[in-house]
């Protein structure tokens, strides 16, 4: 929900039932975490804080756009699975894009998830068996990922999109991602003078 404060100042109220605070309006877009890839993300840290359930986005954030299960993003979800993670694919696209990364990998998954809405982020914990508070949600886009994953009470992963060709729709609203970036690496760096 959007406040508007007298003094001018945007806020972005998340649902009390998840957090019971008000965040500056772009902090509402913030990742927990933004890493470089998927493949940098130390899995295992986050299997020993307690962490049971993995939700994928899977274009740009797995393989390139369109593209099959490769070896490394197949070899990555056998290694959490045996790890002990449940996994869920969790995707816009339609099913036939969806079940033919899926064949290769054979997890949980959801296809026209509606993200940003929270409906598909609850169907995928229900599936795994988790909650929020033992899920991790790992994509690479801002306004549909993160802002599910945050807005459902997920911890989020943002990871950089893996091929910098796509389609116009995400190309235009990666330049809006990269001001919303631009306070989060400057608010991170800030924290970080603190201490």
């Amino acid at each position: 929900m959007i406040n508007t404060l007298p003094n001018g100042r945007v806020f972005c109220t998340i649902e009390k039932e998840f957090v019971c605070e008000e965040v500056l309006m772009l902090e509402c877009f913030y990742p927990d975490v933004y890493i470089s890839s998927t493949y940098q993300i130390d899995f295992q840290k986050y299997y020993d804080s307690g962490y049971r359930g993995i939700i994928f986005d899977i274009d740009n954030t797995l393989v390139p756009h369109g593209a099959p299960a490769d070896t490394r993003s197949i070899r990555l979800i056998e290694s959490l699975k045996k790890m002990g993670f449940q996994i869920l694919l969790l995707s816009n696209n339609k099913e036939p894009r969806v079940k033919m990364f899926n064949d290769a990998v054979h997890v949980h998954y959801i296809f026209k998830a509606g993200k940003p809405g929270r409906a598909g982020y609850r169907k995928a914990m229900e599936q795994m068996g988790t909650n929020e508070k033992n899920t991790l949600f790992v994509g690479d886009q801002l306004f549909t990922d993160v802002w599910g994953a945050r807005n459902t009470g997920i911890f989020s992963i943002l990871v950089q999109p893996i091929d910098k060709k796509e389609e116009i729709q995400i190309v235009l609203k990666r330049y809006l991602e990269k001001i919303v970036l631009f306070f989060y690496q400057r608010k991170c760096k800030g924290e970080k003078e603190r201490w």
